[in-house]
């Protein structure tokens, strides 16, 4: 019996050998993760936290699901790969052997030596340890530093002032999120961690942690020389691929697990998905490492039809992504510069009196939609995924947006003052066509069989 091992039990992993157990009953599928023994929901690490999960909660799936599915996990951390005789070596010495091995080791915090970085106290948060160290490490702390302006940033902010805990950020650029958020944007996501009674230091960096005498974190200084006395550090630089076990390995790597379209490495028989993958030719218009939920579980689902015997290449569409900044809902919709290209043309709308807000990049010739940003609204994925695809203008996307309005009947409507705002800033007369369930359906349909 072929045997599949699959290193890494998140959403890639987890998804992948699902999608080739509904094809094949006859292989052997073993998942390995030394992080967790069960799937669980990696988003939802900071709602246990918060209090309003346990950790049984964030299970997908029943415990018996495994076994009734004929999946094996393996709750052990793989510390070599030899590729020549196609077995993996366990931190307890014992051997593994398969016939293809599937890659989905996910990532790890980022850390750049800065001085005091291993003190007690100092951490990053991916991983379910990460969270168990967190509930330590903050037991009775007042004021904790927060070193990095991403998602996991904020995310930590959150579970931290869920406590009480006095929250100073380090943010090295001169707006939150710039990198990827246009300026309007990064200054209403300010505004709003400031409501949330954080400390906001833009333009900041960290140089180093200061020792307490006992190995703890006492304070941090900053390049400025500014000192903050804190007991607790959350380290939110970024994220990489965690492919340390795999340097003496033949496997190819950068930044991740070098790839093709096929997910496959330059080994026979050995593929990557998820957050370690590196794509060595991207698909055009995305990055070579895409580290979110949703292309992890698209890795899966495309690379069980190759490993069942159909090679499908990896054609993702539009790009997709979501998060949350305290209250605040964010959606993007394909892919949209922080600062618009010079054949970009943006509109952007904000509602004056809430926390919601629209910004539209457009071809200047065309009018064709290039991306959305929304924040505090909720919109159709699948609408916009088709509408990116067909090449759908601007115009004709503002029109149709109660469409796409995913709670009609739980928030206020926008529809009219968004298109009001456009029609006033371009000169045009548009008006919100009325919700039709035809049209989306129409809709929908055209994009199954794109």
């Amino acid at each position: 019996m072929q045997h599949i091992a699959i290193i890494g039990n998140g959403i890639s992993g987890v998804t992948c050998a699902r999608y080739i157990r509904k094809q094949n009953s006859d292989v052997k599928i073993s998942i390995i993760s030394g992080e967790t023994s069960h799937f669980f929901s990696r988003t939802a690490l900071m709602y246990i936290y918060m209090g309003h999960m346990k950790f049984e909660h964030t299970k997908p799936y029943e415990d018996s699901f495994w076994k009734k599915n004929g999946i094996e996990l393996i709750h052990k951390y793989v510390t070599k790969v030899d590729t020549d005789n196609k077995s993996l070596l366990f931190e307890d010495d014992i051997n593994l052997n398969y016939d293809k091995l599937i890659l989905a080791c996910g990532s790890k915090s980022n850390f750049f030596g800065w001085e005091g970085q291993d003190l007690k106290g100092v951490q990053g948060l991916y991983s379910f340890q990460d969270l168990q160290e967190m509930e330590n490490n903050t037991t009775n702390v007042q004021h904790a530093v927060i070193v990095g302006g991403g998602l996991i940033g904020i995310e930590m902010a959150e579970m931290l002032r869920s406590r009480n805990i006095d929250v100073t950020f380090l943010v090295r650029e001169g707006g939150f999120w710039r990198n990827v958020l246009a300026e309007q944007e990064a200054k209403l996501i300010e505004r709003h961690i400031k409501e949330h009674h954080v400390e906001l230091l833009m333009n900041t960096e960290l140089d180093k942690i200061v020792d307490d005498g006992t190995g703890a974190v006492k304070s941090v200084i900053t390049k400025d020389g500014k000192e903050i006395p804190c007991r607790f550090v959350g380290i939110t630089a970024g994220v990489s691929p965690n492919i340390s076990f795999l340097k003496d390995s033949k496997i190819e790597t950068n930044r991740g697990i070098l790839i093709n379209e096929y997910f496959e490495t330059n080994t026979a028989d050995v593929y990557a998905i998820g957050d370690c993958a590196e794509f060595n030719t991207p698909v055009e218009g995305r990055r070579p490492l895409e580290q979110v939920w949703y292309t992890g579980r698209m890795h899966g689902q495309t690379l069980a039809q190759t490993i069942c015997g159909t090679k499908t290449a990896y054609k993702p569409g539009p790009w997709f992504n979501s998060a949350k900044f305290f209250d605040i809902e964010y959606q993007n919709y394909g892919m949209i510069p922080a600062d618009p290209a010079p054949n970009h043309e943006v509109f952007y709308w904000e509602d004056t009196t809430s926390k919601i807000a629209l910004r539209a990049n457009f071809d200047k010739a065309s009018k064709k939609l290039i991306g959305l940003n929304v924040f505090g609204l909720r919109l159709r994925h699948e609408l916009f995924d088709t509408w990116l695809k067909k090449g759908t203008s601007v115009e004709e996307v503002l029109v149709h947006l109660p469409d796409a309005n995913f709670d009609p009947e739980f928030y206020k409507h926008y529809e009219l003052d968004i298109i009001n705002a456009y029609n006033q800033q371009y000169g045009t007369n548009l008006a919100p066509k009325k919700k039709s369930w035809k049209r989306i359906l129409n809709n929908l349909k055209k994009l199954q069989n794109a």
